[in-house]
């Protein structure tokens, strides 16, 4: 079986399993507050030229999601996000049984607008009514979005204005960043992110980790009481140093850029071979994640030597696939996809 399911089927990047079996009979403090796990954060603060930014260190995408938005908001605030976004559909109502209430509003190609988002607000604001209400109190996007599509910087700045004029905090979950950020048109930086947003992560598990996500605290008042949070939250792991490890080598050397790089080149060959071969796709997507329109009996035979995600019905006789690249994609993997939905049904 050849996994194109998701982007996280393999262990690690070699490079990064070096590492953690050269450090293995080191003896450290926990909680990462050991030394690798300095070293990684000057240079994660380095790399987004944010030298007073905190940065911690979680284990996943679901727990960082629920930890940031729990530590952000009173209780009786709640998130807008996009209604395709990750927290809202695919994380089992995490961020609600926290109580926080997920506000999904309309999407474009799975993007938040500055538009819709400033719209719900100004009726928020102006309802006499409001103190009996959940308050927004943050802005959740996603880089890339649950479709693939990218933000673009004007678009993160826009949305960033909405939560300025309303008090709010704007959130960036960053599971695939690294993907994103080597996207083809992509014009969002680790320092841009670290200028804009008042709290983003770098994802660990799905680019190239054996898990891990690194979250960038750059607006003061979400600093106080956050590492609380995460013990709350269960995401601070007692052997701490294993995620310094981790992100000390992302962040040597280019290694969480170059990652992100081979995903992007293998998705460009996996979007042509669909197109070679005549199916369309749902979306556009520059990233790691693509969306192809295949017929059911293909699908269907396909699903006897790979794997993906079954998406959504197209009509009575298509259906919707996600199929993932990632750091670790191989031509060969690629070659026999090829020669599959070539073959005869």
């Amino acid at each position: 079986m050849i996994r194109f399911d998701s982007d996280y089927t393999q262990g690690a990047h070699p490079r990064i399993l070096d590492a953690l079996v050269r450090t293995n009979m080191v003896q450290t403090c926990g909680y990462a507050e050991d030394e690798y796990s300095e070293e990684a954060r000057a240079l994660i603060r380095k790399a987004c030229e944010a030298e007073n930014a905190d940065v911690h260190f979680l284990i996943g995408g679901t727990g960082t999601n629920t930890t940031v938005i729990a530590a952000s908001l009173r209780p009786y605030e709640g998130v807008l996000c996009a209604a395709t976004g990750h927290i809202n559909v695919h994380e089992s109502g995490a961020i609600e049984s926290s109580g926080h209430k997920v506000i999904a509003l309309p999407d474009v190609n799975g993007k938040l607008t500055a538009a819709a988002a400033e719209a719900f607000c100004a009726v928020y604001d102006a309802d006499p009514t409001k103190e009996h209400m959940v308050r927004p109190g943050m802005i959740y996007v996603s880089q890339p979005t649950e479709t693939g599509t990218v933000n673009s910087a004007s678009e993160l700045t826009a949305l960033k204005e909405v939560c300025d004029r309303h008090g709010m905090y704007l959130f960036v979950d960053g599971a695939r960043l690294g993907y994103a950020l080597a996207a083809e048109g992509n014009d969002v930086t680790l320092p841009f992110l670290a200028k804009t947003a008042d709290v983003f992560y770098i994802g660990g598990t799905k680019v190239g980790a054996l898990f891990g996500e690194a979250v960038v605290i750059a607006y003061d008042a979400l600093k106080t009481g956050f590492r609380y949070m995460i013990k709350q939250r269960g995401s601070l792991l007692a052997k701490g140093r294993l995620l310094g490890v981790q992100f000390r080598e992302m962040f040597t050397d280019g290694l969480y850029e170059e990652m992100g790089r081979q995903a992007i080149e293998a998705s460009r060959r996996l979007k042509a071979i669909f197109e070679g071969a005549g199916y369309p796709f749902a979306c556009d997507s520059p990233t790691n994640q693509q969306f192809p329109i295949l017929p059911d009996e293909m699908l269907e035979k396909l699903s006897g030597d790979f794997a993906f995600s079954f998406w959504g019905k197209a009509d009575e006789t298509h259906s919707v696939a996600r199929f993932c690249t990632s750091w670790a994609t191989t031509e060969e993997e690629l070659d026999a996809l090829e020669t599959a939905l070539n073959a005869p049904v």
